[in-house]
């Protein structure tokens, strides 16, 4: 697949990889060695740099080759997600992913403050990725307000139920002039390479891989399966027919 380039950086492998849930630093490591991941999301409160007694994620994370995108998970309104930006940005950290989302059943953004904390975190010179429904007029209004890249949610966060938001992503990738990585809810390999099949530039995931019965193993399918659908795609598929067409000669015996 092509490098993809995002806030300046270029990446060579589409699959991103959420930190939580894993069960160890032991695990997370060998999960993030496995995918090939060059970009990992990671929650503020995990960070505990210069404490040898905390759980430091970064301690797993090869920073020289994967880029660390702190998010805003447990923002409940734009100001707390500005607020979690600022730490990040004076510990060293540029990249963010904004979350914003005050229902805790379903834990999904809320569109009115997820483009506020855009606005505000781009000002402070910040690569910013939103988390957002799959609301095509939202995405670009993100886009617009200065965000990287847009992050549409496949269907709720942790629910493994795959893309429910299938027509509306497609039409945020048609018109949108920023990176589309799918976010949420992404439960199988199969469900990451639709994303990229249905034109999303990258696919993030978490929850999936971290939850699974072999997180290690189930790292290395996600990967494969984002850079098939991509080769697949370069190798232009066949058009789709509504009627049968044959793959040998129909008049063979006449």
């Amino acid at each position: 697949m092509k490098p993809l380039k995002i806030g300046g950086r270029t990446f060579t492998n589409r699959f991103f990889l959420g930190t939580g849930k894993f069960a160890s630093s032991a695990q997370t490591r060998a999960a993030l060695a496995a995918s090939e991941t060059e970009l990992v999301t990671v929650a503020l409160t995990r960070i505990h740099e210069g404490d040898s007694s905390g759980d430091d994620i970064l301690k797993a994370i090869d920073r020289d080759r994967i880029e660390v995108m702190l998010n805003t998970s447990g923002a409940r309104n734009a100001d707390e997600a500005v607020r979690i930006a600022k730490i990040g940005k004076a510990a060293g950290f540029n990249w963010l992913k904004i979350e914003v989302h005050p229902d805790a059943r379903y834990l999904l953004p809320d569109p009115v403050e997820t483009l506020v904390a855009v606005r505000e975190c781009a000002k402070l010179g910040m690569v910013v990725l939103p988390y957002i429904n799959a609301d095509p007029v939202l995405a670009r209004k993100c886009e617009d307000a200065g965000a990287a890249a847009v992050m549409p949610l496949g269907s709720p966060i942790g629910s493994n139920r795959g893309i429910r938001t299938r027509d509306m992503i497609e039409i945020i990738v048609e018109q949108s002039h920023v990176p589309v990585v799918v976010d949420a809810g992404i439960g199988l390999p199969s469900h990451a390479a639709e994303a990229i099949e249905l034109g999303a530039d990258a696919v993030l995931a978490n929850t999936a891989v971290a939850a699974s019965g072999d997180p290690v193993k189930m790292a290395e399918a996600f990967k494969l399966a984002v850079l098939a659908a991509g080769l697949a795609l370069e190798a232009r598929p066949p058009r789709i027919s509504t009627t049968a067409i044959a793959t040998s000669p129909m008049d063979i015996f006449k």
